[in-house]
């Protein structure tokens, strides 16, 4: 089930369910409000996204509360997180999920708030997006792929490649917007090929984690894969995480795998990679790209989590195709 299409006259709700949006610089702030106004939206906010407590978090209820009311108001079609954290798994429990079923939304974010779009799938079939967090349009540089798949997956209707971004940038933008750094995007690394259609499930790979063995983790079976993670992730951690994926009983149906290009604090290179996923026997046979515009590397895809995806990766060459 998916919910509606954003289109300009559309209300935004921003809410923070991990982080708190105090965090996020005023500037910052002030140009993705602008960004999103351009496109014809109006902008609102949860009536505590700006608390925040030592952990610069908020109370479960508080977060809970703003959730609720945003899939509780009629004028909201869409939901933007503000930004990542690391406790968005606190508030899975208290979710109504039987009122979000009932008022389906556009709902946005990664990184940490991949909890909840799997948790929301999960319990409801409601397509989510795994996409730009609120604070990501206050990004003064580097922003156009970014929001042209935003356009693609939340706001069009036709099906969509993934075709790789021209630059890619892994600076600190969020510290200082005008000391950017570009890098010439070389496209996928093909590290096995084949093809594969299925049901895109994915996210942050450490906060898919979090779910193993609890009622919010989505079946893998006949899935696309999209899997990234953060500077905190190294080649160690991320071969552990990624073997116990694997190790899900419905894991043997995965059908393909799309890996978001790495931090580069993350010390993951192309051979590491290469040779953790050789030692995968799990996924013998199947099509494994990696270095996508997926995650914390920018610009970035908005992927529907929910959707279907066509993978295509023959002779060195590489299509995916998002349906709509």
């Amino acid at each position: 089930m998916k919910p509606s299409r954003l289109k300009a006259g559309d209300e935004i709700r921003v809410i923070a369910p991990s982080r708190s949006l105090a965090i996020v610089k005023g500037e910052q702030r002030r140009l993705a409000e602008e960004r999103l106004m351009e496109l014809g939206f109006k902008v609102t906010y949860g009536n505590t996204a700006l608390v925040h407590d030592d952990f610069f978090s908020n109370s479960i209820e508080d977060r809970i509360e703003d959730l609720h009311n945003a899939f509780r108001d009629p004028n909201v079609k869409g939901i933007f997180t503000a930004i990542g954290g690391y406790n968005a798994n606190q508030l899975l429990r208290y979710i109504d999920y039987d009122l979000i079923k009932e008022n389906p939304k556009v709902l946005m974010g990664y990184s940490d708030i991949t909890a909840i779009l799997l948790a929301i799938y999960k319990k409801t079939g409601i397509t989510t997006y795994s996409g730009p967090h609120f604070s990501t349009f206050g990004m003064k540089a580097g922003l156009e792929y970014t929001m042209e798949y935003f356009n693609k997956a939340v706001l069009q209707v036709e099906d969509f490649y993934l075709d790789p971004s021209e630059t890619w940038s892994d600076d600190s933008w969020h510290l200082e917007q005008d000391d950017r750094t570009f890098h010439t995007n070389s496209g996928y690394m093909v590290i096995q090929e084949g093809e594969a259609t299925g049901t895109i499930i994915g996210g942050n790979l450490c906060t898919i984690n979090l779910l193993q063995g609890t009622e919010y983790m989505p079946s893998l079976k006949d899935s696309i894969l999209f899997i990234e993670d953060d500077e905190e992730s190294h080649p160690f951690s991320f071969d552990r995480d990624l073997q116990s994926l694997l190790q899900l009983p419905d894991a043997i149906g995965i059908k393909g795998i799309v890996i978001g290009r790495f931090q580069k604090e993350s010390g993951m290179t192309d051979y590491a990679l290469q040779e953790i996923i050789a030692t995968k026997k799990e996924i013998n046979g199947i099509p494994v790209i990696a270095n996508a515009n997926f995650g914390h590397v920018h610009p970035f895809v908005t992927v529907p989590i929910g959707a279907k995806a066509v993978m295509n990766v023959k002779n060195g060459k590489v299509t995916v195709n998002v349906l709509s």
